[in-house]
C-alpha cells in the first residue's frame, strides 16, 4: 500500500498509526526498539494488541540495571511478545575501545556508540522502519518530534507517542493495569545504563538523570553526531 507519510494527521489515534505502519505500510519490514524503561509498557502493550510477533529489539549494553532486565522479562511474559531480541555490543568493538569497561567515564559518546549505536545499526539490517517511544515532553531535541520522520540511516522512524504527556501515560498504565519499572519508585524517570543514570530531583526534566554532569542528552541512536570508529572507519 502506498501512503504519503507527510499526510499523516496529528489527529490519528496511536493505535491506528501503529496498525497502519505494522500491517499495511511496512508489513514484515518494521521493528520496535525498546529500552524496557520507565515509560515503555504502554507502547509495547499497544504493539502487542496489533501483532505480538512484531520484532522488538532490546539493546543489552552490558551496563544495564538488573531491575531493567527483570522488568523486560516481566513485560515479555505479560504482553505475550514472541520476538524480543536482546542485542549485545560487538565483542571486537569492546576489545578495541573499552577493554576494561570504563570508557563511560572518559568518553560517554564513544561508549554509547560501541554499546548502542553500532549494535542497533546491525540489528536493523533488513528493516525499512522502526518504532520508537520518544515523546515531545521529554524536551531537548525531542521537543518538536513528528509522528513519522525520515532517519539519517535511510529508514523511517515512527514515533507513535510523540504527542503524549505524562498524564496520558499514567492513565494508560492505570487503565490496563500495567506493571511499573521497579526503579520508578526510587525516583528514576528515565533509565539507561546503571553507570550513568541517577534519580531525578523534583522539578527536573524527566531525562535530567541521564549523563548527569555532562552536556550529553542523547545516546546517539537518534542523533548520531560525529563519532569516529576507533577501528579506523568514520561513521
Amino acid at each position: 500500500m502506498e501512503l504519503n507519510l507527510q499526510a499523516i494527521r496529528e489527529g490519528w489515534s496511536t493505535q491506528t498509526l501503529l496498525d497502519t505502519m505494522i500491517n499495511r505500510v511496512f508489513s514484515g519490514k518494521i521493528a520496535v526498539v525498546s529500552s524496557f524503561g520507565i515509560e515503555s509498557a504502554p507502547l509495547l502493550h499497544m504493539v502487542a494488541q496489533v501483532d505480538r510477533t512484531v520484532p522488538v529489539i532490546f539493546l543489552d549494553t552490558g551496563k544495564l540495571f538488573p531491575e531493567t532486565l527483570r522488568y523486560r522479562d516481566t513485560l515479555v511474559e505479560r504482553l505475550g511478545l514472541t520476538r524480543v531480541r536482546a542485542v549485545p555490543p560487538n565483542e571486537a568493538t569492546l576489545a578495541a575501545v573499552d577493554s576494561d569497561g570504563t570508557l563511560w567515564r572518559s568518553d560517554p559518546s564513544l561508549c554509547c556508540w560501541a554499546r548502542k549505536v553500532e549494535p542497533l545499526d546491525e540489528a536493523l539490517a533488513g528493516f525499512e522502519a522502526w518504532i520508537t517511544g520518544r515523546k515531545r515532553f521529554q524536551g531537548g531535541k525531542r521537543s518538536d518530534l513528528a509522528l513519522v520522520e525520515s532517519g539519517d540511516d535511510g529508514r523511517t522512524k515512527v514515533n507513535p507517542l510523540a504527542f503524549w504527556n505524562e498524564a496520558d501515560l499514567a492513565a494508560y498504565f492505570a487503565a490496563h493495569d500495567l506493571p511499573r519499572h521497579p526503579l520508578e519508585a526510587r525516583g528514576y524517570r528515565s533509565i539507561g545504563c546503571a553507570v550513568c543514570t541517577r534519580p531525578t530531583k523534583p522539578g527536573e526534566n524527566p531525562r535530567a538523570g541521564r549523563w548527569s554532569g555532562t552536556d550529553k542528552t542523547e545516546c546517539g541512536i537518534h542523533d548520531r553526531g560525529a563519532v569516529v570508529d576507533a577501528r579506523g572507519a568514520g561513521i
